[in-house]
């Protein structure tokens, strides 16, 4: 395939560090409790954000790149960095005086500012803005597909478990053969990590998909106390006669959260190790 043809994604980072609060001056601090629950607050609190921005585009034939990268810096400089590092979102960004800075609306912001159309030109060329990433903590982003046109935010849990890999269907050589040291009789354990990924709407007022306090009670009584410490093959009657995979596991994290979450459930993605991750979507 001729170079020109290759069709590449490119993705790039920038940081910036900004304040802001959940809290409308117009309002009533009874109002705003009200609107924001535990989030109100008429005072700032601050955030080392990452914006991953992706592109895509074909290779350029004589330079080999999709854009000139230090192009595509200088924008992100002028329309993010410049306007939000070190400010104060609610006071100093005049587009969202009046709106909540949300994770959902930063990006929704990012979206128009760099590729109102799904489309921006850098030194004369045109390419595709396919996806933008905000991390607010290492436990809480957003994303946002421009194919799917869904934005999304994910929440981070974690829990600690021992299991068992034994297949009650196969005798005990096969299980040691198929499951090796995860076989031990005396069973292992991990510190998993869940994602959990809701999608929606952001709320006109509030800018937000779901409330958060809310989405973190459904999950630690669903999810992190039914699991945190437990065996999951003598604790957990779903695993009766079953092997406690993380796929497994995976499943059942999902259905117990489909459905009971203040939010529309859009996947689970739970890590067994640093290594091993397992992912079920909805639909």
């Amino acid at each position: 395939m001729p170079i020109a043809d290759r069709h590449v994604y490119l993705t790039r980072r920038v940081a910036f560090s900004s304040g802001h609060r959940y809290w409308r001056a117009g309002l009533s601090p009874e109002a705003n409790q009200k609107l924001f629950g535990e989030l109100a607050s008429p005072y700032n609190h601050g955030h080392n954000y990452l914006l991953d921005v992706t592109i895509s585009g074909h290779q350029d034939r004589d330079i080999g790149m999709v854009v000139n990268i230090k192009s595509l810096d200088a924008l992100l400089r002028e329309v993010v960095v410049a306007r939000f590092d070190q400010k104060s979102i609610n006071d100093q960004v005049p587009e969202l005086q009046d709106i909540s800075p949300t994770i959902e609306n930063l990006i929704l912001h990012f979206r128009s500012v760099l590729a109102k159309t799904g489309w921006l030109v850098l030194d004369g060329k045109t390419v595709r803005l396919e996806a933008l990433r905000l991390e607010e903590h290492p436990r809480l982003w957003g994303e946002w597909n421009e194919e799917s046109m869904k934005l999304s935010l994910t929440r981070t849990y974690e829990f600690a478990a021992s299991h068992r890999l034994q297949a009650p269907t196969l005798s005990d050589a096969e299980n040691e053969a198929l499951f090796g040291k995860c076989n031990n009789p005396a069973g292992h354990g991990h510190n998993y990590i869940v994602d959990v990924t809701v999608t929606g709407t952001p709320d006109a007022v509030t800018g937000m998909m779901v409330d958060l306090m809310a989405l973190d009670r459904a999950v630690d009584k669903l999810v992190v106390e039914r699991y945190d410490h437990k065996n999951l093959d003598v604790d957990l009657p779903e695993f009766q006669g079953k092997v406690s995979t993380t796929e497994a596991l995976t499943v059942e994290i999902f259905d117990r959260l489909n459905g009971n979450i203040p939010a529309t459930l859009a996947a689970v993605r739970l890590y067994e190790t640093g290594r091993s991750s397992f992912e079920v979507r909805a639909g």
